[in-house]
């Protein structure tokens, strides 16, 4: 979880994010400018920037003749950029809520990364594991009434089902955030050719257009 804006940018820059990506196995400047064909001067210089925001770590130092070679490895397998890393413009889901609303539902997803995203970097310092549970469904609607039919009876479940839970009187209890999202799948753009244009008719019973 990157919280750092300047940890952020430095991983946004495309030559970092090939780094970072083949350092998923452990590899020197050497071994990452001949894999992707770049300056070796540059690799190093920008395996420092990665490792001076916390990117990326040195696992060995060995000596090739005179030269000093530093094998690196990224220091997770995959990233995420917290909202935090945005703080003073990050969406806000106390700000106007409507759960109609994309832009709300994209402030709770925010939110979401963000608080789980910080979960997970305790636990990894205290070598623990995160209490968590997450449903992924897929669900498609014949008509936008139905879709408002299902979205008031989940509505009215999660509800149900939060009353008979919680309980907030627990003296031993521990908060915990329920998100419930429902959003249409975006389209996969495809690189297919567009569709050839049917040849004209003939036919002097066709309508004909304007």
């Amino acid at each position: 979880m990157i919280e750092e804006p300047a940890a952020a940018e430095a991983s946004l820059d495309p030559m970092r994010a090939r780094l970072l990506a083949a350092l998923a196995e452990p590899g020197s400047a050497a071994m990452l400018a001949a894999r992707l064909g770049l300056p070796r001067q540059k690799v190093n210089y920008h395996l420092k920037e990665l490792e001076r925001h916390g990117l990326v770590e040195l696992t060995e130092e060995r000596r090739k003749g005179n030269v000093a070679e530093r094998v690196y490895r990224a220091t997770a397998a995959s990233y995420v950029i917290s909202p935090a890393a945005l703080a003073a413009v990050s969406p806000d889901p106390a700000r106007s809520p409507d759960q109609l609303s994309a832009r709300w539902l994209l402030a709770l997803g925010a939110r979401l990364v963000q608080e789980v995203g910080s979960l997970l970097t305790g636990a990894a310092r205290a070598r623990q594991r995160v209490a968590s549970f997450g449903i992924d469904a897929r669900v498609r609607f014949a008509s936008a009434a139905d879709r408002a039919a299902f979205a008031e009876e989940l509505s009215q479940a999660v509800t149900a089902l939060v009353g008979r839970y919680h309980d907030e009187s627990a003296p031993q209890g521990r908060d915990h955030r329920l998100v419930v999202g429902l959003h249409q799948i975006p389209a996969i753009p495809t690189t297919d050719p567009p569709a050839a244009a049917p040849a004209p008719t003939t036919d002097p019973s066709a309508p004909q257009e304007d």
